[in-house]
C-alpha cells in the first residue's frame, strides 16, 4: 500500500515511469470495467487507453480523497456516459460469437453439465436476453447495475464514482433492477404464451 501511495505522488509530480506502474496495476480493472460497459473489446480496449490519457493528465488533480481505482473507475464511468449520449453506441453482443483473444479466435465453451440439448438452449437464449434488456436500459441505470452487480462496488464506492448520493445510487439500482425484471417476466410470460 505505501509503494502504491509513493507511486501515485511520483506521479502527480510528473513521473512518467511511475505512471506507468500505476496504468500496470490498474489496467486489469479498468479494462474489465470497460468491457464490461462497451461489451466489446475493442471499444473496451480504446475505452481503457482514454482513460489513461485522461488520467495522464489530470493526476495532478488527484487529491487522494477516493481510492486511485475508484478515481479511474469514476473517469472511467464519466467517459463512457459522454461517449454513450454523443454516438449512442448500440453494442452488440452474440454468445455463439467466437471470443476474440490475443492469440486469435477461440470457441466458447459451455461447462460440462447434465443439462440436454434443449436446457443449454434455453439458458443460452436467457443470458441473451439479460444482455439485451441490460443494454437496453437507460445509462444512469446500467452503469449503476454493472458497477454494483459484474464489478461488485459497494454502494458507497459506486456513489464515489459517479459522484453522486448513495441514495441515488439506491434509487437507480432499485429502478434498474425492477425494470429489467419486469421485461424478463413480460418475455417469459410470452414465451410460456407462445409454448402453449
Amino acid at each position: 500500500m505505501e509503494k502504491l501511495k509513493n507511486l501515485i505522488n511520483h506521479a502527480r509530480q510528473g513521473n512518467q515511469d511511475a505512471f506507468a506502474e500505476l496504468v500496470a496495476f490498474y489496467e486489469d480493472k479498468v479494462y474489465g470495467l470497460s468491457y464490461s460497459l462497451t461489451k466489446n473489446q475493442v471499444d473496451a480496449q480504446d475505452l481503457a487507453q482514454e482513460v489513461f490519457l485522461q488520467a495522464y493528465l489530470a493526476i495532478r488533480n488527484f487529491r487522494g480523497e477516493a481510492d486511485f481505482g475508484t478515481w479511474l473507475h469514476r473517469i472511467t464511468v464519466n467517459l463512457w456516459l459522454n461517449n454513450h449520449h454523443k454516438k449512442k453506441i448500440k453494442p452488440v453482443f452474440n454468445l455463439d460469437a467466437p471470443l476474440e483473444t490475443e492469440e486469435g479466435k477461440m470457441l466458447r465453451l459451455l461447462p460440462d453439465s447434465n443439462d440436454g440439448p434443449e436446457e443449454i438452449t434455453v439458458q443460452k437464449e436467457f443470458q441473451r436476453q439479460v444482455k439485451a434488456e441490460l443494454k437496453n436500459l437507460p445509462p444512469a441505470q446500467q452503469t449503476v447495475l454493472i458497477l454494483r452487480e459484474v464489478e461488485g462496488y459497494s454502494y458507497i464506492e459506486i456513489a464515489q464514482i459517479l459522484n453522486c448520493s448513495v441514495g441515488t445510487v439506491r434509487s437507480r439500482l432499485n429502478r434498474a433492477r425492477q425494470c429489467l425484471q419486469k421485461k424478463l417476466r413480460d418475455l417469459a410470460n410470452n414465451e410460456g404464451e407462445r409454448g402453449k
